[in-house]
């Protein structure tokens, strides 16, 4: 399949988020057309050959498509609703956050319009747009996604995950909580050697430099994956019954040094929960029960 570049491209909305956009696009050589409801944002993007537009309208018809980054759905209604001109016939790529039936429904409002739509989800922060690493997440049209990638694929590497418009914002919730669970699980570690004086700096030599490279393997969780899928979590080298034990520890630990109990105990209770359900014989994994239903 052959994907069209396009030379132009307009941005709406020049938070943070935007302006590292349509910097990165300038910075390729493409044409940048602009609009944000405080026109002052432009000046930087102005000054490096961005156009600024009047409208939203004068934006998205300046270029074959229009990517919008603005806080939320329901901000993005009303900025469309400005959209005098009408929006049939236009290409909008949505990169803001939400739900996936926020998406949904902004995707069957963009059909009811004659407005061609992919969600988005941008997966690095502003000054992580356009390097090695950048990831973009897409879903809706197949052929939409495909007439564009090449020029999306300036700002990083374009994932299509599926025609439910729903998945790009799914995947970057869940995501986004992967990422908070672990950086929460440090700071909890943390704050409870700290309750004894040691130095987060010092715990984080043997909890970063050490046990979450080699305990905390990716490749290892990968491996297990397919057991998710299949149900099936065999307890060979550790059933649910010893982890809990592991996990009463932790949260007595973390009552006998006053620090917050709520997150250990809550998974002490979820393994307890799942135990109860008929897999105390059953690998960590089987905890993915828990999560499947509240």
């Amino acid at each position: 399949m052959t994907f069209q570049h396009s030379s132009a491209v307009s941005v709406v909305g020049l938070g943070p988020m935007g302006a590292a956009l349509a910097e990165t696009f300038l910075g390729k050589g493409i044409s940048v057309t602009v609009w944000n409801r405080t026109p002052g944002k432009a000046d930087t993007l102005v000054a490096k050959g961005a156009h600024l537009a009047a409208t939203v309208d004068e934006a998205m018809a300046a270029s074959p498509f229009t990517i919008a980054c603005i806080n939320d759905y329901p901000t993005m209604y009303r900025v469309l609703d400005g959209a005098q001109g009408g929006l049939r016939g236009r290409t909008l790529v949505n990169l803001n956050s939400g739900t996936p039936s926020e998406a949904r429904a902004m995707a069957d409002w963009a059909a009811e319009q004659g407005l061609d739509y992919l969600d988005g989800a941008i997966m690095v922060p502003p000054t992580l747009v356009g390097g090695p690493g950048s990831v973009f997440l897409y879903s809706g049209p197949q052929d939409l996604f495909a007439r564009h990638r090449a020029t999306l694929a300036e700002l990083g590497d374009p994932r299509f995950l599926g025609a439910d418009p729903g998945l790009a914002v799914l995947y970057n919730t869940a995501l986004l909580h992967f990422m908070y669970a672990h950086m929460n699980g440090f700071l909890h570690a943390a704050a409870m050697v700290g309750s004894a004086g040691v130095p987060a700096a010092e715990f984080a030599e043997l909890a970063l430099g050490w046990f979450a490279p080699v305990v905390l393997d990716p490749a290892g969780l990968a491996s297990q994956a397919p057991s998710l899928d299949d149900g099936a979590y065999p307890g060979e080298l550790g059933t649910m019954v010893m982890n809990l034990n592991a996990l009463e520890h932790i949260a007595r630990a973390s009552a006998e040094q006053g620090v917050n109990t709520a997150w250990p105990t809550l998974m002490q209770e979820l393994a307890e929960r799942v135990i109860a359900q008929g897999h105390g014989e059953d690998n960590y994994f089987s905890m993915f029960e828990a999560f499947k239903r509240p």
